[in-house]
């Protein structure tokens, strides 16, 4: 993880059940005898994150309704650290509007969650506006908006009503944005994306199971629970994640004297060589990829510029 990534060390179980006590009932003994939880349980997980942005961002309320993506706040964070040393660079060389108070993110596909929001507002005191096309996650984010005063001034939604686009309709004539931020969607259909749950949810009671048998034979169902929900939105879109980058590089032309950097997480490494070509294509005259691990997982995200 980023060095300056807060939860690089693991998850303080005690304070964070202090602060979320309903957070207590789902402690389980990891393999290192260190107090954890079943990462397969959502449930335990949504205990989680209402546990740290409580103990870590100053978060008195935090909910998400039934059936929508419950992200996990390393990796998120991970994700706006990165961004900040992009900014930080800018700063350095006196760039406007790259540091402080000044700063002003977009996050493309905010959901019902608003975790990119919360985080970098109270990690950096950034300003953010969150964008969807489902009108339950802007309630949602409105709910958690008017339920945590420290998010007031910093945060607002904006409503997408074209799900063709991306930037359009959302970037006002009299906008500027320090950066734009996305989590795409990944897979090309419902099918590709159910798939894709039953995989995640596999390997992690497989994982689990592992641990709770001497012997390592598995007691997996055939059909495990999807515990890894989202909206179809949240989770497919036509073409997948490489057909929306590139519908947002295309579209990021148009808006580019608004935006100092476009920055895009790409899940799958094999998509960047199409990505730095369609870069190439439109001139952007930067172009960055940076690299974010956590665990064994290798992630990274796109930043460009004109």
């Amino acid at each position: 993880m980023h060095p300056n990534n807060a939860h690089k060390n693991g998850y303080p179980m005690d304070k964070l059940c202090k602060r979320h006590p309903a957070l207590k009932a789902f402690i389980t003994p990891a393999k290192s005898g260190q107090p954890s939880i079943d990462f397969a349980n959502p449930t335990a997980v949504k205990a989680l994150n209402t546990a740290l942005l409580a103990y870590y961002y100053n978060m008195t309320y935090w909910d998400i309704p039934a059936g929508y993506l419950c992200p996990p706040v390393p990796g998120r964070a991970d994700y706006l650290h990165g961004i900040a040393d992009l900014l930080q660079a800018d700063a350095a060389n006196k760039a406007p509007r790259a540091s402080g108070s000044e700063v002003k993110g977009l996050d493309i596909g905010v959901g019902a969650n608003a975790i990119y929001p919360i985080l970098g507002s109270q990690l950096f005191g950034w300003q953010f506006v969150g964008s969807d096309i489902d009108k339950k996650s802007i309630e949602n984010c409105q709910t958690i908006i008017q339920r945590n005063p420290p998010l007031s001034s910093l945060f607002s939604v904006r409503h997408q009503p074209n799900k063709a686009c991306i930037f359009s309709g959302i970037i006002h004539e009299d906008d500027y944005f320090s950066f734009t931020m996305c989590n795409p969607p990944f897979h090309k259909s419902a099918s590709d994306a159910n798939k894709g749950s039953v995989k995640k949810v596999a390997n992690l009671s497989r994982h689990k199971n592992k641990r709770a048998n001497n012997k390592g034979r598995l007691r997996l169902s055939s059909k495990p629970p999807l515990n890894f929900e989202g909206q179809s939105n949240e989770l497919w879109c036509d073409g997948g994640e490489l057909a929306f980058i590139q519908t947002m590089i295309k579209e990021s032309v148009v808006v580019k004297s608004q935006v100092g950097w476009f920055t895009c997480l790409v899940s799958k490494s094999a998509h960047l060589k199409a990505i730095n070509t369609s870069l190439n294509y439109y001139n952007a005259a930067e172009i960055k990829t940076l690299n974010m691990g956590q665990g064994q997982k290798q992630s990274r995200f796109v930043a460009w510029r004109f």
